[in-house]
């Protein structure tokens, strides 16, 4: 994922408004394709299903963005992504279930407001409103560990994977790695102090 990824710059969603900025679009798909996957494989699509329901909520959002405004004192951009994804999901149940046809409710998704998602039910039943959040901070994480990768000495980072992330014991790091238990716990120190400063940075921007 690119560095500004889940945390999705206004500038960004301003060149979306221009459908034929393959460049900006492009940026968008990777930034969120694999969340809405996740949440929709969460919520119970099987793979082919989940394909089919990030292609939707895509061509959703490309649909609705040159009308889109967004004042991040008032608006929220996930809130309003994850209502069209609910919808997107929905789609894909009713199809499974016996061909239903789809619900009128899914061609008048509107509001970009947080308090959207309150009144779109979650499909069979999940609490799709609490795996998005989980998804997200997923994702959150996983693009600050992309930028502090960057940042420090490569044997600091191995350490901090193994012993944290993977929860080796201490000792077994140091063996593996050749070095003392307190350069374990030091490069630990280091990584967390600047992964949290790397969230806290991406947490104030995301949209």
């Amino acid at each position: 994922m690119p560095d500004d990824t889940i945390a999705t710059r206004p500038s960004l969603l301003e060149r979306l408004k221009d459908p034929d900025d393959a460049g900006s679009w492009n940026e968008f798909y990777q930034t969120y394709r694999d969340l809405l996957y996740s949440v929709a494989r969460r919520a119970g699509l099987n793979e082919t299903e989940a394909d089919e329901a990030v292609q939707e909520t895509l061509i959703s959002v490309a649909k609705k963005m040159p009308g889109f405004r967004y004042n991040p004192a008032t608006d929220s951009f996930k809130g309003w992504l994850l209502t069209v994804t609910r919808w997107r999901i929905r789609d894909q149940l009713a199809k499974r279930s016996h061909g239903v046809a789809l619900s009128p409710a899914s061609a008048k998704e509107k509001g970009t407001r947080t308090g959207t998602i309150e009144q779109v039910p979650d499909p069979a039943g999940v609490d799709l409103a609490r795996i998005w959040d989980e998804e997200w901070q997923k994702h959150l994480l996983q693009t600050a560990l992309g930028r502090i990768k960057r940042q420090v000495h490569p044997q600091h980072y191995e350490i901090y994977h193994l012993h944290v992330l993977l929860g080796k014991p201490v000792r077994e790091v140091a063996l593996a790695l050749g070095v003392s238990a307190s350069q374990v716990y030091l490069a630990k120190h280091r990584v967390s102090r600047l992964l949290k400063k790397e969230i806290r940075k991406l947490e104030t921007i995301k949209a």
